[in-house]
């Protein structure tokens, strides 16, 4: 299959989650709190696509992450079916749902860091590479808990589904430490893999 035809597939994939989040939400303020930055992330990869076309594993990623976006927008984080009968079977505290969702978090932008800073010659591979697509996904983590402070300060209860903390004193800390677990494993796992398919797009681009 050709790339086109698979960035086509991840895209219908994509719209028919969307479309199914968008039915009967728990909460639709929250609905669109979460599913917003999945939206906006796949406006973005299609626009650029002619000029700036991720590898397969980045798309791949990005649409991994959009899914678990939206699906948490219609239940809520909280409230997701398979995660609360985790969270019962094995006794736990709290529907951990979220911390998939921050994991991924680190996940997907340590490969879409990654790949903007190789093709454009920002640094070549190395450590420094390895640490500064780390403090990338680590701000954009930071920064999305500060969007969460602010939402909460201004609207009040209306934001604690969206901040899903569930009682959890340490859930921002937490957050961004599976963050940070997310990123860390992305490098390592995925790393031959990616540099695989970034001298394949770069023959691509050659050949266009």
């Amino acid at each position: 299959m050709s790339r086109e035809k698979i960035n086509v597939f991840q895209l219908i994939v994509f719209f028919i989650v969307l479309v199914w989040s968008g039915i009967r939400p728990y909460d639709t303020f929250t609905w669109m709190l979460e599913v917003a930055p999945a939206v906006i992330g796949v406006i973005i990869v299609v626009a650029t696509y002619r000029k700036f076309p991720l590898t397969q594993l980045t798309c791949w990623l990005i649409l991994i992450h959009a899914v678990i976006l939206v699906i948490g927008g219609h239940y809520t984080y909280a409230r997701v079916p398979f995660f609360n009968w985790i969270k019962e079977i094995f006794e736990l505290e709290r529907n951990n749902y979220d911390k998939l969702g921050h994991f991924v978090q680190g996940l997907t932008p340590a490969m879409i860091a990654r790949e903007i800073l190789l093709r454009k010659s920002v640094v070549s591979r190395g450590k420094w590479l390895f640490f500064i697509v780390i403090s990338i996904c680590m701000a954009i983590s930071s920064f999305y808990e500060l969007i969460e402070w602010w939402v909460a300060l201004a609207t009040g209860t209306g934001s604690n589904e969206f901040l899903g903390t569930q009682g959890y004193v340490w859930d921002t800390q937490s957050d961004m430490f599976y963050c940070l677990i997310g990123a860390f494993l992305s490098l390592v796992f995925f790393k031959r893999i990616h540099d695989r398919e970034l001298e394949e797009i770069s023959i691509q681009i050659e050949v266009r």
